[in-house]
């Protein structure tokens, strides 16, 4: 029996309002006004750059005691000049100062980022939502820096730092130079809006919800990464999907529309339960596209990473009696797959 045109366009209707509303369930905001949180990202950079012109010494004591653990693992780690403990490194911090690289660099950092007033309102608004939901996390500081281009982010002992160098825009005049570590498929989200979201996902992966190293399924890896997509679609609910998972429009459109072959091909190549890291890697890392995928190179990379945020949703929307901690907790990737109900058309 075939449904009558004004049945059809009923069931449509039908179908795209469920659509509405469970889009709107997934984003609801929560009220978090009451919640008394207030990021303010402290400018590691400068207090820094101050070595250049103040006793080195006098200012490393300051360093030291402003940024704690943070400034001897910059020291340390990222610039690799050596430990707090030995001023020998202040020899190569003296030979860093000198360079043109560096006043080159700080010079569009402070062009960049006169000051950090929409980082600060848009990390104060992220946060109050993870205290609302995690009232008895404690939250990190958040310090500015950069890292020579090695690090966008490091997290360590109560904080989490921003390497400014790689947030300058994604037309930065240093990166054309750093493609064979920054390709532009990455470099195009080395933008200021994008600190926001990377903070939230490394506190929420490196942080809150590590990755269990037993889960070396595909499934697995699908299902903790669909939670922390969706846990930042929680704590983020203004910000759009392309940002959170760093696709282009064009990407996240072919995903929508190939959404039910994507599902498809996994299951067909019985690559849901595949341990075998270079079988399955190619759908979990970032890339400009997904080899084997798409005629002409236009697929999406990260699928398997978007397809464990299509499951999760699903699963929150039919469950909307499960909260996000529980949902955070739940180490079962088959479970929420199969309650998920996920079987795309």
């Amino acid at each position: 029996m075939t449904a009558t045109p004004n049945r059809a366009k009923q069931i449509y209707l039908i179908f795209s309002i469920a659509l509405i509303l469970a889009s709107c369930g997934r984003n609801k905001k929560v009220d978090v006004s009451n919640i008394n949180v207030e990021v303010k990202i402290e400018r590691f950079d400068r207090d820094f750059d101050a070595m250049r012109s103040k006793s080195m010494g006098i200012q490393a004591a300051y360093l030291q005691q402003q940024y704690g653990i943070f400034y001897g693992d910059f020291i340390n780690h990222i610039l690799q000049a050596g430990t707090v403990n030995d001023t020998a490194y202040f020899k190569t911090l003296r030979e860093v100062f000198k360079g043109k690289a560096y006043t080159d660099l700080k010079h569009d950092i402070d062009a960049a980022y006169p000051n950090m007033d929409a980082q600060n309102a848009s990390l104060t608004e992220a946060f109050k939502y993870i205290k609302y939901y995690y009232p008895q996390k404690k939250l990190p500081k958040v310090y500015a820096y950069f890292s020579g281009f090695q690090a966008q982010t490091s997290i360590g002992d109560g904080y989490f730092a921003v390497g400014l160098d790689l947030f300058l825009g994604a037309n930065s005049r240093f990166y054309p130079a750093l493609t064979n570590t920054f390709p532009h498929y990455l470099s195009r989200h080395f933008t200021p809006e994008n600190i926001t979201p990377r903070v939230v996902e490394g506190i929420a992966r490196e942080d809150m919800f590590p990755e269990d190293d037993n889960d070396r399924s595909l499934l697995a890896k699908m299902v903790y990464n669909g939670k922390i997509m969706y846990f930042m679609d929680r704590i983020l609910p203004d910000v759009a999907d392309t940002t959170k998972i760093g696709y282009t429009p064009e990407q996240l459109k072919w995903c929508n529309d190939f959404e039910a072959k994507i599902w498809g091909y996994f299951l067909e190549e019985n690559l849901l339960y595949e341990t075998d890291y270079p079988k399955i890697q190619k759908f979990l890392t970032e890339a400009p596209f997904t080899p084997g995928l798409g005629e002409k190179n236009e697929s999406a990379p990260k699928l398997a990473i978007w397809t464990g945020w299509q499951i999760v949703r699903q699963y929150m929307d039919k469950h909307p009696e499960v909260t996000l901690p529980q949902l955070m907790a739940e180490k079962d990737a088959q479970k929420i797959l199969n309650l998920s109900r996920y079987r795309p058309k």
